[in-house]
């Protein structure tokens, strides 16, 4: 319930709304032709500066942008207005407008959209500001904005601004609220799109195709994950949404494409943290003819790629910390590892074992799970913490890559790796295991761990087995996470500051 003081600000705000219809003033406007961006207009006057005598105006310009500061000096006024692209200050007189004109002023409040047209010229104090000789209200902010404050560096006269949206989850609820107010947030998710055009573009330039497979699955796989279910009334059927791509994509390289890949939303239904939310956005690309080693150097030139071009250089610096994806990646065996943070060969101890040590690591609900489970588990209490550059965990047990070819020299293991940075996975790949009989054998598997109670265990797909039948040629895959590829470039701590409606308790 809002409060007293926020009651009474939504109240005279309705109250300049009546009186902005009764003097016949639209509140909400259809549109309006606007002739510059508020920093194309300050670039334009700058460019003319110049050539005019001191203190004359420039062109004429028409700008529009939400009214973000306000003062009134009698019979001139000033105000910013901010778009897109940056602020501009205005500058209103009693003399150009006209009283009627300038008397309505008095009904704009912070958050108004306006629209201005004036001349451009630059005040005593150095501000270059858009004289108005009109005005017109675009849209009336009935709901005051948390604008907080803005002051200025009186030595450097850098811009620093004191949010009035502190609450996190307020800012993640109310996320046109806090793009309203905090231009920072806005670039974080303009920086975003700059990151998934380049791993198009990427993509697009390595030949690999862009293609939509299906969200709503009658089976879900290609991740251990426990999906989100529906039902679709017509068929009458039950339907899960796609916990990954992978198995429709290789289902692609069967049908004759070579080179796959697709940008998606993905959907677990699992916890949610700082680095999960159960909505999230993956790129997965699918090669004929390759292994996972060929996708470890993809997964190098791509990730070098990307940042050069979205942030500017292959080094971040993420929460202190300076991180380098300059090729070559660091490469670790995955049991290695593990074994050497136990202390002990992993085939020397038994299930039994292995599970009293994940839990005395601090690892989660362990009820119902296999060794390849506890393994993983074990593996991310002591191991990927410490995982800060981009580093190849290479070579899984098979218990943990239904999905992967075994290695070529170890049977028990798997050519899979995983990307990990900073201590998070970053991305997921394998020689993609094309024998169907062997992956028959290992959903079977699968099947047995899900009847013994683990609920993220693969299901046993028919469909996919009966395309491998008809012949996969060798293929190397790789998942990689955008949401955290994005948190890690943009030095953001949480995956909810790079999705822009993240999921959340109801209110």
């Amino acid at each position: 319930m809002a409060d007293s003081s926020t009651s009474h600000l939504l109240e005279t705000r309705r109250e300049k709304l009546a009186a902005l219809k009764e003097a016949g003033i639209p509140p909400f406007a259809y549109r309006f032709d606007r002739s510059h961006g508020a920093k194309a207009a300050l670039s334009l006057f700058l460019e003319e500066e110049g050539e005019l005598e001191e203190g004359a105006h420039g062109s004429n310009v028409r700008v529009a942008g939400r009214v973000v500061s306000y003062r009134s000096h009698g019979k001139s006024a000033f105000c910013h207005v901010e778009d897109e692209s940056g602020r501009i200050q205005i500058y209103f007189r009693l003399n150009v407008l006209g009283e009627e004109a300038f008397r309505r002023l008095d009904l704009l409040d912070l958050g108004d959209w306006l629209g201005v047209e004036g001349s451009l010229f630059r005040t005593r104090t150095g501000e270059v500001t858009v004289q108005a000789s009109e005005w017109e209200l675009l849209a009336k902010s009935l709901r005051p904005l948390p604008m907080g404050k803005q002051e200025e560096d009186p030595e450097t006269g850098e811009r620093i601004h004191h949010s009035g949206f502190r609450d996190p989850e307020g800012r993640y609820r109310q996320r046109y609220a806090d793009l309203a107010v905090h231009p920072e947030v806005r670039e974080v998710f303009r920086v975003r799109a700059l990151i998934v055009r380049e791993l198009r573009r990427f993509m697009d330039e390595r030949g690999y195709l862009e293609v939509e497979t299906p969200i709503l699955q009658p089976i879900y796989g290609g991740a251990t994950a426990r999906p989100f279910v529906t039902h679709h009334n017509a068929l009458d059927t039950r339907l899960y949404l796609r916990i990954a791509d992978e198995l429709y994509l290789k289902r692609l390289i069967v049908g004759g494409f070579e080179r796959v890949y697709e940008i998606g939303k993905d959907f677990r239904n699992e916890g949610i943290g700082r680095f999960h939310n159960p909505e999230f956005t993956m790129l997965e690309f699918y090669e004929a003819f390759s292994d996972y080693e060929d996708m470890m150097e993809r997964v190098e030139e791509l990730l070098s790629q990307v940042a050069e071009k979205a942030v500017g250089g292959e080094a971040v610096t993420y929460q202190g910390q300076e991180i380098s994806f300059a090729p070559p990646f660091r490469r670790i065996s995955f049991v290695e590892a593990l074994e050497e943070a136990l202390g002990r060969p992993v085939s020397e101890l038994s299930d039994a074992e292995l599970r009293e040590r994940a839990e005395a690591a601090g690892a989660g609900e362990l009820e119902g799970v296999g060794r390849g489970k506890l393994l993983d588990e074990l593996f991310e209490e002591l191991v990927q913490h410490s995982l800060v550059q981009p580093t190849f965990v290479v070579d899984y047990p098979v218990e943990l890559s239904p999905l992967a070819k075994p290695k070529r020299d170890a049977s028990e293991l798997t050519e899979r790796f995983e990307l990990f940075v900073a201590g998070q996975e970053v991305a997921n790949a394998f020689s993609e295991l094309n024998d169907p009989l062997d992956q028959r054998a290992r959903f079977e598997a699968q099947a047995r761990l899900r009847d013994g109670g683990d609920e993220e265990s693969h299901p046993v797909d028919e469909d996919f087995l009966r395309a491998l039948e008809y012949g996969m040629p060798p293929t190397g895959g790789v998942g990689i996470g955008v949401d955290r590829l994005v948190m890690l470039l943009t030095n953001q701590s949480s995956i909810r500051d790079v999705v822009l409606f993240p999921i959340l308790r109801p209110e």
